[in-house]
C-alpha cells in the first residue's frame, strides 16, 4: 500500500503565488489566485501526498526535497518544491508559475 502523507504550506508558497496571479481575474480572463487555488491545488495537493517518493529530487543526494513539474489547467508549466520534514508531512515550498498561455 502507498504511504499517503499529510501536505502542508509554508507560507513562502502563497506569497510566491500572490507575487504572480492577482486576488482578481485579469481583463482579458487572466487566471486568479483565488482560480489557482481551487483548480490547480487539488491536484498538486494530491500528488505531493500519494507520491512524493516517485517525484524528482529538488536537491541531489537530499531526498526530502522533492519537485513537481506539470502542465497546468490554467497557466503553461507549473514547478512546486516540497519537503517531507521530520514530523513525516510534506511542508509545500515554492510555487513557480509559467504564465505566458496568458501574458
Amino acid at each position: 500500500m502507498t504511504q499517503r502523507y499529510t501536505v502542508r504550506f509554508a507560507a513562502s508558497f502563497f506569497e510566491d503565488l500572490d507575487r504572480q496571479l492577482s486576488p482578481d481575474r485579469g481583463p482579458n480572463g487572466e487566471p486568479s489566485s483565488v482560480d489557482f487555488r481551487s483548480i490547480e491545488l487539488v491536484e498538486i495537493i494530491e500528488r505531493f501526498a500519494t507520491g512524493f517518493g516517485s517525484l524528482g529530487e529538488a536537491v541531489p543526494g537530499r531526498p526530502d526535497y522533492r519537485i513537481l513539474l506539470k502542465s497546468g489547467l490554467l497557466v503553461r508549466a507549473i514547478q512546486v518544491v516540497g519537503q517531507l520534514m521530520p514530523d513525516g508531512e510534506v511542508e509545500l515550498l515554492t510555487l513557480d508559475l509559467d504564465r505566458s498561455m496568458y501574458w
